[in-house]
């Protein structure tokens, strides 16, 4: 997940459009496919939402008289993720920290119903399905908010059981391949024939460490300089390209 921001005025990295062109060659050797959740699939907290959640956090804990618990700079943040982990590096596996991870939860799940999916993605999901790919989704999100949006969009049985998220220990949170190694595991999937798609330096990181190819999604010029200045080789602004290579590979 990263920060929700505005692509009206973006201005995409000088190259940025020429990875399209070298696509085939990231996507016709794949057979398994990690998608992260909340950007790849959905905007799951559109506008400021996810900025009102990290609020709610910050009252929560004001509330608890715990204020001194997150620096300024945390207690202004806008990404309810950044608090979470915050608060779990200074009280880890605590009462504290299972609370905010429930509430965290709870807006995950409220949020669905005004989730807004990523252009062409559902028809990039049906059609990786159709051609024989295995996918699975790899996420630092709730694992129920997922299937809950998967299945209000009818794509829930092309990837259950392999909905791999958040667990309990938040240590294990992207950038730790975790989730990945689980989804691996899992599908009995070769890493060299795997591709994630991500739209954050996290997930680019949990990739590397996992041994799996990686594309970035990048919905604005922010998360696209965020990316590139990571080391990402191949970033889209949007997955129509990547649709259009799977197509033109089925014919």
């Amino acid at each position: 997940m990263t920060a929700d921001s505005t692509q009206s005025d973006a201005i995409w990295p000088e190259g940025l459009g020429d990875e399209t062109e070298r696509l085939h060659d990231l996507i016709d050797p794949v057979r398994f496919v990690l998608f992260d959740f909340d950007g790849p699939i959905c905007r799951l907290f559109p506008g400021r939402s996810a900025q009102k959640v990290a609020e709610d956090q910050v009252r929560c804990l004001a509330g608890l008289g715990l204020p001194g618990l997150l620096s300024e700079e945390e207690r202004c943040q806008v990404d309810p993720y950044v608090v979470l982990r915050a608060v779990d590096r200074r009280r880890p596996r605590s009462d504290l920290v299972e609370e905010l991870e429930k509430r965290l939860t709870q807006h995950e799940l409220t949020a669905v119903v005004s989730a807004l999916p990523t252009p062409h993605v559902d028809p990039l999901i049906r059609t990786w399905t159709a051609v024989g790919a295995r996918l699975a989704v790899t996420t630092n999100n709730s694992p129920s908010a997922v299937s809950r949006y998967l299945a209000s969009r009818g794509l829930l049985e092309c990837f259950a059981p392999h909905i791999y998220g958040r667990t309990q220990d938040l240590r294990l949170l992207k950038p730790d391949p975790h989730c990945l190694h689980r989804a691996l595991r899992a599908m009995g999937a070769d890493p060299r024939a795997t591709l994630m798609i991500g739209d954050a330096p996290t997930d680019f990181e949990a990739a590397r460490r996992a041994g799996v190819g990686f594309l970035g999604y990048a919905r604005g010029a922010r998360e696209a300089r965020l990316l590139t200045a990571a080391g990402v080789r191949h970033v889209v602004p949007s997955l129509e390209p990547v649709l259009k290579r799977l197509r033109a590979k089925g014919r």
